[in-house]
């Protein structure tokens, strides 16, 4: 399963649409006014999935993942001096990227390719495709990306 992650131009805070690779809208997301980034996954019909809410007042970045008012994983960037690196503490799973994270898959326990993303470069606002191999993960996947891509951007900043 393909899924094309674009952020909106214009918004106040940061917002997605996600697409299929028929460019139907899959999920929306959401920011919400919050100390730290707040992310909320709605489904194709406006239905609340999801929230990826950080962590604040810590030395690297925490976010938490909560599925039905239950947080059920987080992800934390890891202190490194050459490669970025996060942890996973969300079904086993584990990310392995390249320098600039742009380019980079997640991976199960048992070393099974979970997704494989890839930011498009040129493009006026943060896209990526992300190739989920079993579309049960397609949510957790996506919500790996919405961290790894939050923390870039709180980068940035500052």
């Amino acid at each position: 399963m393909r899924l094309m992650f674009k952020q909106r131009f214009f918004s106040w805070f940061d917002s997605y649409d996600i697409y299929d690779e028929n460019g139907n809208t899959v999920y929306t997301v959401k920011g919400k006014l919050d100390w730290g980034h707040r992310l909320e996954v709605y489904d194709q019909a406006g239905g609340y999935m999801a929230t990826l809410k950080e962590k604040v007042l810590t030395f690297l970045p925490r976010f938490f993942i909560q599925i039905d008012g239950q947080t059920v994983g987080t992800i934390t960037k890891e202190f490194t001096f050459f490669r970025p690196s996060f942890s996973i503490d969300c079904n086993g799973w584990r990310v392995e990227g390249s320098l600039f994270e742009w380019d980079y898959r997640i991976l199960s326990g048992d070393d099974r390719i979970v997704a494989r993303i890839e930011k498009k470069l040129f493009n006026w606002t943060d896209t990526y495709s992300i190739d989920v191999e079993d579309p049960q993960d397609s949510l957790m996947a996506l919500m790996v990306v919405l961290a790894i891509d939050a923390v870039k951007c709180s980068q940035k900043k500052g």
